[in-house]
């Protein structure tokens, strides 16, 4: 017992340091995520309240058509349009699927039929999914609200905008 005494002690005296190094540093600081930019209608939210009113909606719509305007002569055409439009799977090319609704939605969007879209066309547009998603009419819109427009068929929202 004699001869364990003075082994106990002497791995104490070496662990002591260890033992008192956790209180001695600082707490240990959380690995921050990254914060991810917001998506869909909120990307517009500028005063970051929680909603995107009217007017933020509009200026987000204004700045969107901008940077779809490539060559800047204030008409959009369907190639710049989707320039930035991704390609399902790992395509290289859009599905003809993706074509479709791309060709429709231009469509949509050019109610001249002249090949191109002005920034008329494209507000036009813009405002009207903004009065469909703005179920309440306080002219405030979110996620949310959006989500439960856009699950309504357009007979059901005409139906209750009158």
């Amino acid at each position: 017992m004699t001869k364990l005494f003075p082994l106990a002690t002497a791995l104490l005296v070496l662990a002591a340091p260890a033992l008192a190094a956790p209180d001695d540093q600082a707490p240990a600081t959380p690995i921050a995520k990254p914060v991810r930019a917001p998506t869909g209608v909120m990307r517009y939210d500028a005063n970051k309240d929680g909603a995107v009113e009217h007017a933020e909606w509009k200026t987000g719509q204004e700045a969107r058509f901008k940077r779809l305007d490539a060559d800047g002569d204030g008409k959009l055409s369907q190639a710049e349009l989707f320039a930035r439009a991704p390609a399902a799977g790992n395509s290289v090319l859009p599905s003809d699927r993706q074509v479709q609704r791309q060709s429709a939605y231009f469509q949509r969007l050019d109610a001249d039929g002249d090949g191109l879209v002005t920034v008329v066309e494209f507000m036009t547009l813009a405002e009207r999914n903004f009065e469909r998603c703005d179920l309440d009419k306080d002219g405030r819109i979110d996620t949310a609200e959006c989500r439960l427009a856009l699950r309504r068929k357009p007979a059901e929202a005409a139906r209750n905008a009158r």
